[in-house]
């Protein structure tokens, strides 16, 4: 792996800038369809499975880990290979541990150009010999620990000077510096080389063909970085190079460092229409800020997990990170790709469950709707129903909650929700509270069921066993992630997301676990998922609502509704995949409540119930005008959807049964 793929000699190479520009649609290959294998990545060799086109997830940033750790930026960060080798093995042992399928070598800056500049010319050989020898040994390290294979690539970055005519190094004293350190990771034992944060298009190609020659039975991949227009550094296109690096040899073609994910997801669109090799995508953690004197990177592990799928999605099958990524960023990526892994496992598990079922001769398939659960049976009769959530106590003692619930289904409320954990808050288990509910105060329950903390093992062990115990209606969703509650170092898994999860209930719906083995019946889940019409973003919302029906959601919650009009939009934008339909009514305690809800959880909140709010003086009015706001939200809504769930703030189950109309 590059000192931070291009960060250490200088600040970034340069501070490697900007987002692109380019706007050419992307063509993506299907997820998991072979691609031709690049010439000098012959089948015998064990990297050849790196080009199946299967997502490859690479390593992150070394200069920023060697940087936390205290090594100055003006040290030859290359020269720790043989001064602190265990620091150097310890961080290639944290990004495999992470989940990095591919690791780069300590070796960025370690030709004999950029190491003359701290009079270390003469240590090539010695310098990339050991950086190949210490990822070797983390690689056999985790393969023996573990059982699980990684690769070694060769990191070669740019010289640090200008070729002839721009400069005064010829191309023929270019390729010979990197045929010197080629040889020397291929000695040391790496399994492929990685040129990465190339400039000029001119020198990537000396790079590739010095490759070729120096290791020619080792892949040679390329990366190239860009500017605020999407261009290489010399002005060159993405679409120029390329057909240029192509044509010099290349075995896969990307773009590192620049600007940020946006910036090289545009690039990777613009690559993909015109070669059919395999693309990389390994992006800056957004661009530093300077916070008391250091370059800090803020991007954070979960938004480069969202474009870890982008990448995947544009059509890039190696993806990993550049500065300012950390094995938090590439764990979190790790749980991106495997949760569109899952997805379309799932979407190959149905089909051949489909098959399954066409050909047996008792096959199994759920009861209908209505027999599956109360709710199942009022959503299948086109009855309105009425939903009150209850959150789990953040204790042992329930017995607030299951008067509240008492209470609300002596009212008549069909149902209460109990949420997971939410707002990534530590809570006593939904699963606990909702068992406890039905079983001593005889209400059905929706089950809020999220991936965050799950592995997918767990998640059917927990599934089989809360149907076993009589829980039937299932809420499939994704999860907060664990920086937004009270203990934000805690390690999320997401194997799966809400649209993976639905898939993998709708399985066990039809008989069939994870594996497609039978588990001697049906699970019989009422499946329903989430939905958020006020979320700004209202296309992406859209299309993953889709993607949740497509496998096999029967109803929908929506986060709070405070703007009709919004609602009235969703609804209208799901049309042709529409499925029930069930309002989230928030009553309002106070303008703070309401300033949280808008601010805080971004929930759309219209200036008229803020004035509302902030008209009121006196704790009581403020409650009172709450009310009235939910009551007006769910007397407009009533006609549009098939029902209600309305939440209990702070507790207060009073306000959910007055604004259903029941006091």
């Amino acid at each position: 792996m590059a000192v931070a793929h291009g960060e250490a000699k200088v600040s970034a190479a340069g501070g490697e800038t900007a987002a692109s520009s380019v706007t050419a649609a992307p063509v993506p290959p299907t997820p998991g369809r072979s691609v031709n294998l690049p010439a000098n990545s012959p089948t015998a060799l064990p990297t050849a499975r790196l080009f199946t086109g299967q997502p490859v997830l690479c390593d992150g940033a070394m200069g920023t880990m060697l940087y936390s750790r205290g090594i100055f930026i003006n040290r030859c960060f290359d020269e720790l290979n043989t001064r602190e080798p265990q620091i150097v093995r310890a961080i290639h042992e944290e990004y495999l541990q992470a989940g990095s399928e591919v690791i780069e070598t300590n070796t960025y800056g370690a030709n004999a150009f950029r190491l003359e500049h701290f009079g270390l010319g003469d240590k090539v050989h010695d310098f990339n010999v050991a950086g190949a020898g210490l990822a070797r040994q983390a690689v056999d390290a985790i393969r023996e620990k573990q059982g699980s294979e990684a690769f070694v690539a060769g990191a070669v970055g740019s010289l640090g000077v200008r070729l002839a005519p721009l400069g005064t190094t010829t191309p023929e004293a270019a390729q010979e510096a990197f045929a010197e350190q080629v040889r020397a990771l291929a000695e040391g034992g790496a399994d492929l080389i990685m040129i990465e944060t190339m400039m000029a298009v001119d020198e990537a190609e000396a790079a590739v063909m010095a490759s070729r020659h120096a290791a020619p039975n080792l892949p040679v991949l390329v990366m190239v970085t860009v500017d605020e227009d999407g261009n290489c550094l010399d002005g060159t296109s993405p679409q120029a190079a390329v057909q240029r690096l192509e044509a010099a040899g290349a075995s896969a073609l990307g773009c590192n460092c620049s600007s940020g994910p946006a910036g090289v997801l545009r690039v990777i669109e613009a690559m993909r229409p015109v070669t059919k090799l395999p693309l990389m995508a390994m992006p800056n953690a957004g661009m530093p800020r300077n916070v008391e004197g250091r370059n800090i990177y803020l991007t954070s592990p979960e938004y480069m997990a969202s474009f870890a799928r982008k990448f995947v999605k544009a059509g890039a099958t190696w993806v990993g990170g550049c500065c300012g990524t950390t094995p938090d960023h590439i764990r979190a990526m790790r749980g991106a790709l495997r949760a569109m892994e899952a997805q379309g496992s799932g979407e190959q598990a149905e089909a051949r469950a489909e098959s399954a079922v066409a050909s047996a001769e008792t096959p199994v398939q759920p009861p209908p709707l209505a027999e599956r659960s109360l709710i199942g049976a009022k959503i299948a009769a086109g009855d309105f129903v009425t939903m009150v959530e209850i959150v789990s106590p953040k204790g042992i003692d329930c017995s607030k909650e299951l008067a509240g619930a008492a209470y609300l289904h002596k009212l008549g409320v069909h149902a209460i929700n109990v949420p997971d954990s939410p707002r990534a808050s530590a809570r006593m288990s939904a699963q606990s509270l909702c068992v406890q509910i039905q079983q001593k105060v005889g209400i059905e329950t929706v089950l809020h069921y999220t991936c965050r903390d799950r592995n997918l093992l767990s998640i059917q062990s927990d599934l089989l066993g809360v149907s076993s115990i009589g829980l039937k209606n299932i809420l499939c969703l994704t999860g907060d992630p664990p920086k937004m509650g009270n203990y934000p170092n805690a390690t999320a898994v997401f194997d799966v997301d809400a649209i993976g999860l639905v898939k993998i209930v709708n399985n066990l719906n039809h008989g069939l676990d994870i594996g497609l083995n039978p588990i001697g019946g049906s699970t019989g889940f009422t499946m329903s998922v989430a939905a958020n019409p006020g979320v700004p973003d209202i296309d992406h919302e859209v299309r993953r609502f889709a993607y949740k029906v497509e496998a096999g959601a029967e109803f929908c919650i929506t986060q709070p509704v405070f703007d009709l009009r919004l609602l009235e939009q969703f609804l209208k934008r799901i049309e042709g995949f529409r499925i029930p339909v069930i309002a989230g009514i928030w009553p309002l305690t106070s303008l703070r409540n309401a300033e949280f809800m808008k601010n805080d959880l971004r929930v759309s909140m219209p200036d008229e119930i803020m004035t509302r709010m902030g008209a009121q003086t006196t704790k009581e009015g403020a409650f009172a005008e709450g009310i009235a706001v939910a009551r007006e939200m769910l007397a407009d809504a009533r006609g549009l959807v098939q029902g209600v769930q309305v939440s209990a703030p702070f507790g207060k189950y009073s306000a959910a049964a007055d604004v259903l109309g029941l006091l």
